[in-house]
């Protein structure tokens, strides 16, 4: 079995468009949710979302390529831009070397809705454009990446919902610790964009709680009433430890455990002994004690019943432990499909920087939380492993465990 490090990894999130800009924000506790205008004109009852200026790449790719990346896309491309540079891989290993992709990406709803508008007006599908295509398809991100990036290796996308990010580098950790693969991106990517999230709007999911936007996400907090989504673009280069020592690239981490499940029970309403089920296997497939696990980063994403089944699971695994359990997205608001990758972008910075982000607006716990060790103000300290969770509609759930290197 191979040894699975991250030698590289790239953010673009609400909290920063880069490594140095996101560990300050989490050093310093900032939060990256706002109210975006646009909601409100299209009657959405909550206009909260993590806040992103969408880049402009003219100058960094020609017309075509531009021309088929969405939104997301766009953030993908430069999270994976800031991660090759980090692990030292420029084009000339690309090309002489079968480096792969698996990205977390479960919609792409802006392309479409564009797409029908210009029929329905129209009357004429040769007028909605030969991008649209590519931009549309859930495997939009690494299509287009692939291609920018000329790889070589395994290419497709996980769709897993809110944890396809996580499954992305779980699934990453597995082909090359089975020596399929050397070296593979992964990541997650979201759009921003109002109708990409209109459904949820419908459904009730978001909070309300509009008055003070960076307030508004409060995970394991009892008077949380609901996420508040935002996205961007995680990108974390996997590679065995016997290329990267090749390279002499940098080692970042290492991945030692992947742990999955289905709950097999409602589409939308998460439970307890999935999540349980996922967490016991990624520990198992660490082989390490309990005791050296410091950090989780909860998927935790201010709804009432998640968070509290969540932490219902984490108590009952680390049963007579007290690791620090906190959620960034108090500061970042809920990810989606990119969650599982940004988050081990997140607890790696703080790992390796020797602090843990606050989980701030948490003042009042329930009575699963209030079983948790919830950091409200930063934590300096040094660990070295760290576990993060992701849980999806369906019932799709992903653990993911990570220590420094030695």
């Amino acid at each position: 079995m191979n040894r699975v490090v991250i030698t590289g990894m790239g953010i673009y999130s609400c909290i920063g468009k880069n490594q140095d800009e996101v560990k300050e924000a989490l050093y310093q506790g900032k939060s990256g949710i706002g109210i975006d205008p646009v909601r409100k004109e299209l009657g959405y009852s909550s206009a909260l979302t993590g806040l992103l200026e969408r880049p402009n790449l003219k100058g960094m790719l020609d017309r075509r390529k531009r021309h088929s990346l969405p939104e997301q896309g766009e953030y993908a491309y430069l999270a994976s831009v800031e991660a090759f540079r980090q692990a030292g891989i420029d084009e000339t290993f690309l090309e002489q070397n079968e480096v792969g992709i698996l990205y977390g990406n479960d919609s792409s709803a802006a392309p479409v809705i564009n797409a029908v508008d210009i029929i329905r007006e129209k009357r004429n599908t040769t007028l909605v454009g030969s991008g649209s295509i590519f931009q549309s398809m859930n495997s939009t991100v690494t299509m287009n990446l692939s291609v920018i990036f000329k790889l070589k290796g395994i290419n497709f996308t996980i769709s897993g919902a809110c944890a396809s990010g996580s499954h992305a580098i779980g699934m990453g950790y597995l082909l090359i610790r089975s020596g399929l693969q050397e070296c593979i991106l992964c990541g997650g990517a979201q759009e921003v964009n109002a109708y990409a999230v209109g459904s949820f709007d419908g459904l009730g999911a978001f909070s309300k709680q509009e008055d003070d936007p960076t307030k508004a996400s409060k995970p394991f907090d009892r008077r949380r009433d609901g996420l508040v989504p935002s996205g961007g673009a995680a990108s974390v280069i996997l590679e065995s430890y016997e290329s990267a020592m090749r390279r002499g690239a940098p080692i970042l981490g290492e991945v030692i455990g992947y742990g999955f499940s289905s709950n097999g029970e409602h589409i939308s309403v998460p439970n307890v002994e999935g999540p349980e089920r996922s967490l016991r296997m990624a520990i198992r497939d660490a082989g390490i004690p309990l005791e050296q696990i410091a950090y989780i980063n909860a998927h935790a994403t201010s709804t009432p019943v998640g968070d509290q089944n969540e932490a219902k699971a984490i108590a009952a695994v680390f049963d007579g432990l007290h690791p620090y359990v906190a959620s960034t997205k108090a500061l970042t608001g809920h990810e989606m499909w990119m969650a599982g990758a940004s988050e081990v972008v997140y607890s790696t910075l703080m790992m390796n920087n020797g602090f843990i982000a606050p989980n701030i607006n948490f003042e009042e716990p329930d009575e699963a939380s209030a079983l948790l060790n919830i950091p409200t103000r930063r934590i300096d300290t040094e660990f070295d492993t760290f576990l993060s969770n992701s849980f999806g509609f369906g019932g799709t759930n992903s653990t993911l465990i990570v220590t420094k290197f030695k």
